[in-house]
């Protein structure tokens, strides 16, 4: 079976994470393509429920969407996430598994259970920023599949968003480094799913973005150089992960869609790097990592420097 992309026009797309940042941009792109989207979320931002409000109904050039409130660290409700998407739609297409935390305090190596701010209970055996980052796009991929295998329409699309962090290794965020890490091996070990099934699972790792993840955590926020750095903006990444969907290969700049200049071939197991306007592809082994402006932030010095003060005897102890 040969590469399996798809057009998004008339199919139907589940969507975590999509009630802001990346994965809301993601929804609008691929609406205003004719493609009907489920946003996934615990709520929306104002935005987003407008946009909602305005796609109630399809039409020739635009989807419908509908919201379904969803915790991701349910797989309950992960299950009634499909079930939504089939009883709105008929059937599902695409999933993005797009719901993800950055180094919360609330889950964070840093802030152990049961200190500080920390949401992890010390006698709860799990650390929620694992169970969003990593547990929910396996859950959401294996969902995925069943429906895909029962569904008389192929090919099928599975996004998962990764980062830059799963190319890199960062002392101030090392459980969410670890995560993406995760996320990576675990797109490529599926490569096969789309020459013999016909499901392609693929991944994007943004580097630094303007989305709530940075803008509303000031810790996180110090570490970028607004000189130095490039801000990739939402809608970019979403044009990124559109060419996931629909090509067999890309170019190495955002936007460039001249026939000639499409190197970057795209197949199961692909994962795009997105940083500073360039597009790369992640090699499986001996990949240099990620490079120039955007991909890194380049104050984060300044975060280990705060993680390093808090480290004396007494850390970790409720």
């Amino acid at each position: 079976m040969a590469a399996m992309s798809q057009q998004v026009h008339g199919k139907t797309a589940i969507i975590t994470g999509a009630g802001s940042g990346l994965n809301f941009a993601l929804a609008k792109t691929l609406l205003g393509k004719g493609c009907n989207v489920v946003l996934a979320d615990l709520t929306l931002r104002p935005e987003a429920q407008q946009f909602v409000s305005s796609h109630k109904e399809s039409s020739k050039s635009q989807g419908r969407a509908v919201f379904k409130k969803t915790d991701v660290t349910s797989w309950k409700q992960l299950d009634e996430l499909f079930d939504t998407a089939e009883k709105e739609f008929g059937t599902v297409d695409i999933v993005v598994a797009g719901a993800g935390v950055f180094e919360p305090d609330f889950s964070s190596f840093w802030v152990p259970p049961g200190t500080g701010k920390s949401r992890d209970a010390p006698d709860g055996d799990r650390y929620a920023q694992i169970d969003i980052n990593v547990v929910h796009p396996i859950r959401v991929t294996q969902l995925a599949i069943t429906r895909a295998l029962n569904s008389e329409r192929s090919p099928k699309t599975v996004l998962i968003v990764s980062s830059t962090n799963g190319q890199q290794a960062s002392f101030s965020t090392p459980v969410y480094s670890a995560t993406k890490h995760a996320i990576n091996g675990f797109v490529r070990s599926l490569a096969k799913l789309e020459p013999e099934y016909g499901i392609r699972v693929a991944a994007v790792a943004p580097g630094i973005m303007r989305t709530p993840m940075y803008l509303e955590n000031p810790d996180k926020l110090a570490s970028i150089d607004m000189q130095r750095d490039s801000w990739l903006e939402p809608g970019q990444v979403a044009e990124v992960m559109l060419g996931l969907i629909e090509r067999n290969a890309i170019g190495s700049r955002i936007g460039d869609y001249d026939a000639d200049k499409q190197t970057i071939p795209i197949t199961g197991g692909t994962i795009l790097e997105v940083a500073g306007g360039e597009i790369r592809a992640v090699a499986p082994y001996n990949d240099p990592g990620p490079t120039g402006p955007g991909a890194l932030a380049s104050n984060i010095g300044t975060l280990e420097g705060e993680i390093k003060g808090t480290l004396k005897k007494g850390w970790g102890i409720p």
